[in-house]
């Protein structure tokens, strides 16, 4: 019988040559004399199609939201690529809006744990601590800088809260009971913290806001199904995509 491949817990489908193509990719940024500034002016070259979708998705979504009141929420922030998408498109789309700001929840440390309901035989490759990146202190660099140069920058725009998010976030709701959420971007991969999310902030969401998975019917990650499942076994949700991208999972309540 063929041996299981094992699968990594980051881009764990990936082909041969998808690993390939930062390296190569590198080496051409590297080789190029120009100055860094000139080379992220022309990011295009260098970032891979896969990224530039995503941004795509996200800029989509976002438009969804700009006419829904309330603030956006993204649980799962890790290097900061939706954090920082959500905070510049909300400065360049609505720079008046002072009252949207944007929450990232994230241990900053990987996993705390893994459940039952995150385990399947696709699933085996999750452990405690996977995923993590401790880019806390640099983002909250580049969230300051970002703010030197935003429109009513004196105003806070972006918030990160770091630790358990099945603690942080209920403290959190305890400690902001104004906060209404228009968009709720859920990204922490595993059961428990999605299910904790959900629980809080859906109630807080008023027709027409969005609620956005990254894993949703993932084999690698069972567990954010499961929290669906569960929060809405009541209310059918329709869960919609993008044409050009297989991954995020949409609902307009």
């Amino acid at each position: 019988m063929k041996k299981k491949k094992k699968i990594a817990v980051k881009a764990g489908l990936r082909t041969q040559a998808e690993i390939d193509e930062p390296l190569k990719t590198l080496e051409c940024f590297e080789n190029n004399p120009a100055s860094w500034a000139d080379k992220m002016e022309a990011f295009p070259k260098y970032v891979r199609k896969q990224n530039l979708t995503r941004f795509l998705v996200l800029y989509e979504i976002f438009n969804k939201i700009i006419n829904i009141k309330g603030s956006i929420v993204e649980c799962g922030v890790h290097e900061g690529f939706g954090l920082m998408t959500w905070m510049k498109l909300s400065a360049i789309l609505e720079p008046v809006n002072l009252i949207r700001r944007i929450y990232g929840f994230d241990s900053f440390e990987g996993f705390p744990e893994i459940a039952e309901e995150d385990k399947s035989p696709s699933s085996t490759h999750l452990k405690k601590g996977d995923l993590s990146v401790n880019s806390y202190d640099e983002l909250m660099q580049l969230i300051a800088i970002q703010d030197s140069t935003r429109f009513l920058g004196h105003v806070p725009k972006t918030r990160l809260i770091k630790g358990d998010a099945t603690k942080e976030i209920p403290k959190f709701i305890e400690e902001n009971p104004h906060i209404v959420v228009s968009l709720l971007f859920l990204d922490f991969d595993l059961y428990r913290p999605t299910k904790v999310a959900l629980q809080n902030f859906v109630p807080r969401m008023p027709k027409g806001a969005i609620i956005a998975f990254d894993e949703l019917d993932n084999p690698l990650w069972p567990g954010e199904s499961k929290a669906m499942l569960e929060q809405f076994a009541e209310q059918k949700l329709r869960i919609e995509r993008l044409p050009f991208d297989p991954y995020i999972g949409f609902a307009v309540l």
